[in-house]
């Protein structure tokens, strides 16, 4: 086959195993916080979950960027679909038994799938040429759709039939997991060959074993001086925070004013702005530049919080905010991960991605975990005047990097 064609291949593989992955990761994670409050009683700790997964997806960020590096895209990104599909299947077990500290490692486990989703994106750019990078990467991020329709909503369904069943309430989604990612480690492992990284030259398979955490240091120096790699850095970690922090918080928001089923509805809106116009901001960020769409994304995402709580509660803002925070997130990711890639010499790249999304779990993780202490002690409004704060500074970041793409 042509280079084009394994790309075309390759494409189309990454969006039929990405939209399994995240539908597997919306359906658990939407009604993560709802099932930890249950358990213990107390909203204090339902963000635990939503954080112990961020973690674990931080934690195998750069070992799955590592191991692509030894063993291509198609065995790093299967591992951890394999590992996720683990976590989801302990997490219906604990939820099941009532067992919170098993719970939390569960979904740490589970985090760990979400890494293969977004090492997708990037295994999308590693044949695609200059002109098209930001389109290739924004096809990936949009089948996440699947996730923001299917996800919650299969959810909802699946926790009435498994409260029927006699399943504890809240459990059930769990099993979604076990089956979507479980099909996507299938997807990956039968049909992305040729390895799309090994064409692109990017494969050493006699490089000894890496240490995962030993070459961040090496990749820190890498992307920190460079100014177009470290807008994108931050402005794709900052956007990311932003959004764990209000979205994990809004389930339970929504219950404070009797309208808990209705959250998954929400969510739903949410994870659809986060995915849903993901092709047109691939060409825009194509047709414009990546540094002007990473500005336009920080603007949308502070109007998004501010109109989820400017003028008190109502539902149908809390549809139109939370949509517009998904779209802000979204033009953060597309943008930023072409920029970075682009913005870094080839042998910097695998670990300057693995480094990024490394980077948003661990700001997300730490969103996820404090949302609960901020809502418990100063309300839900706060945890959208931070993120309004924080996507200022992103837009005034923007505004002062110039528009070169390469270095």
């Amino acid at each position: 086959m042509t280079t084009a064609q394994v790309q075309r291949r390759t494409v189309s593989t990454l969006m039929l195993s990405s939209s399994l992955g995240w539908a597997a990761n919306v359906s658990v994670v939407a009604v993560a916080g709802l099932l930890a409050a249950e358990m213990t009683g107390n909203d204090l700790w339902a963000g635990t979950p939503g954080a112990a997964s961020t973690i674990g997806t931080a934690i195998a960020a750069t070992p799955l960027a590592l191991r692509a590096v030894r063993a291509g895209r198609r065995n790093a990104i299967t591992l951890g679909y394999g590992i996720g599909l683990t976590g989801a299947a302990l997490a219906l077990f604990s939820g099941q038994q009532g067992l919170f500290v098993l719970l939390v490692v569960s979904m740490l486990m589970f985090g760990m799938g979400q890494a293969s989703n977004l090492q997708s994106r990037f295994a999308a750019a590693d044949l695609a040429d200059e002109e098209h990078r930001a389109r290739s990467i924004a096809l990936i991020v949009w089948v996440g759709t699947v996730g923001a329709v299917l996800g919650p909503t299969a959810a909802l369904w699946a926790n009435r039939v498994g409260v029927d069943m006699g399943i504890n309430d809240w459990v059930s989604p769990s099993l979604l997991g076990v089956v979507f990612f479980g099909l996507a480690a299938i997807v990956v492992a039968v049909r992305l060959r040729p390895d799309p990284l090994e064409l692109a030259g990017g494969v050493d398979r006699d490089a000894p074993p890496a240490r995962p955490f030993r070459g961040l240091r090496t990749t820190w120096q890498a992307i920190w001086p460079n100014r177009p790699a470290r807008l994108a850095l931050v402005t794709m970690a900052g956007s990311h925070m932003a959004m764990v922090a209000v979205m994990t918080m809004t389930p339970l928001h929504m219950r404070d004013f009797g309208h808990a089923d209705l959250s998954t509805l929400v969510i739903s809106a949410h994870v659809l702005g986060m995915f849903g116009l993901s092709p047109l901001i691939g060409r825009w960020a194509d047709k414009y530049g990546r540094v002007l769409i990473l500005g336009l994304g920080a603007a949308i995402l502070g109007i998004g919080t501010l109109s989820a709580v400017a003028v008190g509660y109502y539902p149908a803002l809390m549809f139109a905010g939370l949509f517009l925070l998904g779209v802000g997130w979204n033009f953060a990711l597309i943008a930023g991960s072409a920029l970075l890639t682009e913005s870094l010499a080839s042998d910097k790249r695998v670990g300057a991605q693995g480094f990024a999304d490394l980077s948003m779990s661990i700001v997300g993780a730490a969103a996820a975990l404090g949302s609960g202490f901020v809502k418990e002690a100063a309300g839900y409004s706060w945890l959208a005047y931070f993120a309004t704060l924080a996507a200022l500074m992103m837009v005034l970041a923007a505004m002062r990097i110039s528009t070169p793409q390469t270095v």
